[in-house]
């Protein structure tokens, strides 16, 4: 299953909300630095989906606000 994901930055709550149909805006206290807003996303989508981190694999976006997701649900 692939997902949008737009991400918001050092913010105070952590949050995911569909906004959409595999669409979702993830809030994260992380800042953009060295990939640590990266990996608080992939731990975010991890809990929002109940399912390991090792299942989500970013395929997009890597440096960029707007990302896409691959979520393997088989794991």
């Amino acid at each position: 299953m692939k997902i949008k994901v737009k991400v918001k930055t050092k913010i105070k709550q952590e949050k995911v909300v569909e906004i959409g149909e595999n669409s979702f805006e993830v809030s994260v206290k992380q800042v953009p630095e060295h990939g640590k807003a990266n990996i608080a996303v992939v731990k975010a989508i991890a809990k929002h989906f109940k399912i390991p981190q090792n299942s989500i694999k970013i395929l997009t976006g890597k440096t960029n606000s707007h990302k896409i997701l691959e979520i393997n649900f088989a794991r």
